[in-house]
């Protein structure tokens, strides 16, 4: 080698792809844990416990919370959910109709009942519809109030929901029926139909999720002691006690429902999945 060779550095090596990853997520875990003690350090759990965890005052709420208040949100949340199911299915097959005004009543209505808050429609119900129709009264009194207060607002997801699941069917399906001498109508509602709910399953059934915490909103009508859901139980006997260990119970009485919803969500959510490959 002469005098005027340099030699050669070894080109330094830095961190792999794979590496940086391994440290980003070593780093997020410890932030994590790091969080999750400082939190329990800081917090204040005898007060919380005094507060929140009452277990007098949680057993006095039994059986009521379940025989009642879990009842009544059961029977507005599956009231609303076949409302809605009905309804949406008419404003699907309007939305995917030849006939210009149907499907533009359908658009009017999806796009109205989709941008107002579930809310207003519960006082709609509740004010707007007595002030309108004087002496008219919705059947069912509260339970039919809820159901198409509900229903109203499922509706306009669910007919979203439904017409992308008819449209996800393949078009030959109907070709077929329509050779088999079926006319378009039953074709849609025996062959069209029932597979395109074995698409639209999991959605619907996370629709029934939120509409059983929107039935909360039934205290805007005006309820009964008898009538009372969850959420208007836990705050009654709250304000009664002084204590906020009702609204807990209350929490996990909406649990007991959403939870194994969840569950069932992603299990036809991975079922279907499977099916497709």
């Amino acid at each position: 080698m002469s005098g005027t060779d340099v030699p050669l550095q070894p080109k330094k090596k830095g961190l792999t792809r794979r590496q940086k990853r391994s440290l980003s997520r070593g780093v997020q875990y410890v932030v994590f844990v790091a969080a999750v003690i400082a939190f329990a350090v800081a917090a204040d759990w005898d007060r919380l416990k005094n507060q929140f965890a009452q277990g007098s005052i949680a057993r006095e709420m039994f059986p009521d919370v379940i025989t009642l208040a879990l009842k009544n949100t059961v029977l507005y949340t599956v009231s609303g959910f076949v409302v809605g199911l009905v309804l949406g299915m008419v404003i699907a097959l309007m939305r995917l109709s030849s006939v210009g005004p149907y499907r533009w009543l359908a658009g009017i209505y999806i796009e109205i009942f989709r941008g107002l808050p579930a809310l207003l429609i519960f006082i709609f119900i509740g004010v707007a519809v007595p002030l309108a129709f004087p002496g008219t009264e919705i059947p069912g009194g509260t339970y039919g109030k809820v159901a198409l207060a509900l229903g109203l607002v499922a509706a306009a997801y669910m007919a979203e929901t439904i017409r992308a699941g008819i449209q996800a069917v393949p078009k030959g399906q109907m070709e077929a029926a329509r050779s088999l001498g079926f006319s378009p109508a039953r074709a849609m509602i025996s062959i069209i139909v029932p597979q395109a709910f074995r698409i639209i399953l999991p959605p619907l059934t996370n629709e029934l999720v939120l509409l059983f915490k929107d039935s909360s909103l039934v205290l805007f009508l005006g309820v009964t002691l008898e009538e009372r859901e969850l959420s208007k139980f836990g705050r009654d006997l709250a304000s009664q006690t002084a204590n906020s260990t009702p609204i807990l119970v209350a929490g996990l009485c909406y649990l007991l429902i959403t939870i194994p919803l969840g569950f069932v969500v992603r299990r036809m959510e991975a079922k279907a999945q499977e099916a497709v490959k």
